[in-house]
């Protein structure tokens, strides 16, 4: 697999390093990276799926009070 060099912000990283539970910078942001696709894979199983066929949601009323 090919690799790439980014450049980022430090206090970025050391946010992301703090909340992934990372212990290395490349670690950390590869994690962030591979959650966005996974969410992003499966949001799109979720839109396509045919079987998830429900009725719209109608808004409840609002007290006017």
């Amino acid at each position: 697999m090919a690799k790439v060099t980014v450049t980022l912000d430090a206090e970025l990283v050391v946010e992301v390093m703090v909340l992934a539970g990372a212990g290395s910078p490349q670690d950390a942001v590869e994690l962030v990276v591979r959650d966005y696709i996974a969410r992003g894979h499966r949001t799109e199983a979720r839109v396509a799926s045919p079987d998830e066929q429900r009725a719209p949601v109608e808004p409840a009323p609002q007290d006017q009070g």
